[in-house]
């Protein structure tokens, strides 16, 4: 029998990929690009977000 993994959902505004570098432009003394890395503000570099059920449900 088949067994199935448990999804779990992708973030929507990084689409999975949490964290990134970003080259400044400038270089280091040894010729290396500075870069700066970024995490995604809505999952915080997990690249997951929350299931359904530990969202706080707001109305009615």
């Amino acid at each position: 029998m088949p067994q199935h993994a448990q999804n779990t959902r992708v973030c929507r505004d990084c689409d999975g990929f949490p964290t990134v570098a970003i080259t400044t432009g400038t270089r280091h003394a040894d010729g290396t690009r500075a870069t700066l890395r970024v995490t995604c503000p809505t999952c915080k570099g997990t690249g997951h977000t929350a299931p359904a059920s530990v969202l706080a449900r707001a109305g009615r």
